[in-house]
């Protein structure tokens, strides 16, 4: 089972730092979109933390914290920041953000949306745009209307840091809740409920 070696790692991870988890200010996860199973199982580890040890929880969007690593790219340059993970058939999680003088701001909330519209989006804005995510080649290679910057494969991908880095900001602003608040995002609902519902809507259709 997955926790069987997350929580030792986190465990091992406060021994090495010589804490414990009463000297923790909050707990924080990565709550979505992403991997069903994933993001269930990083939401439930936090939350079961969270109500062990009475502290607050931060869920971190994942494409914000995706962003945060082309904030620390672009430097104080003014671009537009594109996290994309791939959502299959032809989509993409995605938000948006600019970045102007070394500030974040986001533009679009995170969603599902179609590789094809999100290049029309693209299209409208006259600055450097920057990718990351694991839906980064899929995505460039059908960009023909928008040229993308180039981001190095290091930082394509999240990681711990970029999601401590955002919920310390979100710490700080007083943006936490409690364990039975926090909510993941999946954005879709499951394949399995995706082609149920799909299945029932043709045979209705054939039943008409």
């Amino acid at each position: 089972m997955p926790w069987r070696t997350l929580l030792p790692m986190g465990r091992d991870m406060l021994k090495n730092s010589e804490l414990s988890l009463a000297d923790v200010d909050a707990v924080a996860v990565a709550a979505g979109p992403g991997s069903f199973t994933g993001v269930r199982i990083g939401a439930a580890t936090i939350k079961g933390l969270a109500f062990e040890s009475d502290k607050p929880c931060i869920g971190v969007s994942t494409l914000e914290a995706l962003a945060y690593h082309l904030k620390e790219l672009s430097g104080r340059e003014d671009a537009i920041l594109c996290p994309v993970m791939n959502a299959r058939r032809g989509q993409v999680y995605n938000a948006l953000f600019r970045t102007t003088g070394g500030v974040m701001t986001r533009l679009r909330d995170d969603r599902a949306l179609a590789i094809s519209a999100l290049e029309e989006e693209l299209a409208a804005f006259d600055l450097p745009i920057y990718l990351s995510g694991d839906g980064y080649d899929i995505t460039k290679q059908n960009m023909n209307k928008v040229k993308i910057a180039d981001t190095p494969e290091l930082l394509r991908y999240q990681n711990a840091y970029s999601v401590d880095m955002v919920a310390l900001e979100a710490y700080r602003n007083g943006d936490r809740t409690t364990d039975a608040a926090l909510s993941p995002s999946y954005l879709r609902l499951p394949q399995a409920e995706r082609e149920r519902n799909e299945r029932l809507a043709r045979e209705t259709a054939e039943n008409k």
